[in-house]
């Protein structure tokens, strides 16, 4: 069911506009850089643009499944949380994680890559397994 842009999804209402515009943008600061700051590159890119907040936040917080104060510090980030909240930051960050390149891949190998380049035992590996449940769960309908 749609209602203007919302899409009603198992019970949860989800702006499908900003999905559409985050899953386009979400990678705009790769203009600039390929590093993980992209997406804090990206962000500053649409602010700079005008775009609204909440697609700036699903610019901003897409990359890896979130990454906490401590980890954002060690990689040179500003120092703030970059961790999705809202189901559609959730939804472009997972969808994010099933291409690599120009080509769509099983989650397991994004986890696989993650492991490979940070170590088997990184909490990012634990945080992709999170979102890769939630997100499974909500398109089963096996939430709560």
């Amino acid at each position: 069911m749609r209602i203007g842009s919302q899409l009603i999804f198992r019970g949860h209402e989800v702006d499908m506009r900003l999905i559409e515009a985050g899953a386009l943008l979400h990678d705009i600061g790769r203009s600039k850089t390929h590093e993980i700051d992209h997406a804090v590159v990206g962000a500053e890119i649409a602010k700079e643009m005008g775009l609204p907040e909440r697609l700036v936040k699903v610019i901003e917080v897409h990359v890896g499944a979130g990454i906490p104060v401590n980890e954002a510090v060690e990689l040179g980030l500003p120092e703030k949380h970059y961790f999705a909240e809202t189901l559609e930051e959730k939804i472009v960050a997972y969808a994010d994680k099933l291409i690599m390149g120009r080509r769509e891949v099983p989650f397991e190998a994004t986890v696989d890559s993650f492991a490979q380049k940070l170590g088997e035992n990184h909490p990012s590996i634990d945080r992709l397994w999170t979102l890769h449940n939630e997100m499974n769960d909500l398109i089963e309908g096996n939430e709560d």
